[in-house]
């Protein structure tokens, strides 16, 4: 994967960014309404995302030389464009660094990242409640999903579809 120049203040993670990588995913959850959700350890960020075989990676905002923002993706594919993308699982900001450019910093990182891999989409989802997000986001020119609903099966209902015969 070409990692091109990003944006000022944006870098690729490092392993040792993952406790603010953490502590920024949990501050997200807190955000997000679901304070339990993060349950996300240092040592599972770590192993995802700088282990054998990565499952995501993250792009961090620093101001300071401290971290106060991310964006954890991962790589998709597109039958109908017969390339892979990202998908943006998580941007987040500290409160004190928004406004300041580093999400769309953030952003215009993942842009170059696709773009220069010749990927052909950058996709991610936003809570329908999150209007200051969905302004940030249609700024930047995204576009909702027309016709598609966001589905999920994880804990009791992953296990009883992986149960069934």
């Amino acid at each position: 994967m070409k990692i091109p120049d990003l944006a000022p203040g944006v870098r690729p993670a490092r392993p040792d960014d993952v406790p603010a990588v953490a502590e920024l995913i949990r501050a997200l959850a807190v955000h997000e309404r679901q304070p339990t959700a993060a349950r996300a350890s240092d040592a599972q960020l770590t192993d995802e995302l700088f282990g054998d075989d990565p499952s995501a990676h993250c792009l961090v905002a620093e101001r300071a030389d401290s971290v106060v923002g991310i964006a954890v993706w991962h790589r998709t594919f597109s039958t109908w464009t017969g390339t892979a993308g990202i998908h943006l699982v998580d941007l987040f900001l500290h409160q004190d660094a928004r406004g300041s450019g580093l999400g769309r910093g953030l952003m215009v990182s993942l842009a170059r990242i696709a773009t220069a891999n010749g990927w052909a989409r950058l996709e991610w989802d936003v809570s329908d409640w999150n209007m200051p997000s969905i302004a940030f986001y249609d700024a930047l020119g995204g576009q909702p999903v027309p016709g598609l609903i966001g589905y999920r099966l994880s804990d009791d209902s992953l296990r009883a579809v992986a149960a069934l015969d």
